[in-house]
């Protein structure tokens, strides 16, 4: 099985209700950056949690920033990239 699928889909935000157009990597609103739990492995949506992922930190690792998002209803923590379009300003008050 594939670590990685990518998945070119465009969703509703599930938080602010932002239309996010997907782009194959977005797994995230890029406003308020909340994700939902639909992967067991990125981007195969085969994970029937369907959970909100509330972004509670961030970390620097070389180059790349990386949001942590907490399921609100599994509690499952998982780590995402964040996309240059993305909120900055949002991830730096949470």
């Amino acid at each position: 099985m594939k670590k990685f699928q990518k998945t070119k889909e465009n969703f509703l935000c599930g938080n602010c209700d932002r239309e996010v157009i997907g782009n194959g990597y977005t797994n995230h609103c890029p406003d308020c950056l909340w994700s939902k739990h639909v992967d067991i492995n990125p981007g195969d949506r085969s994970h029937d949690c369907h959970g909100l992922m509330k972004p509670i930190s961030y970390e620097k690792k070389g180059e790349k920033i990386l949001i942590t998002h907490r399921c609100q209803k599994c509690h499952i923590d998982k780590k995402n990239k964040i996309l240059k379009e993305d909120n900055f300003d949002e991830l730096l008050s949470g």
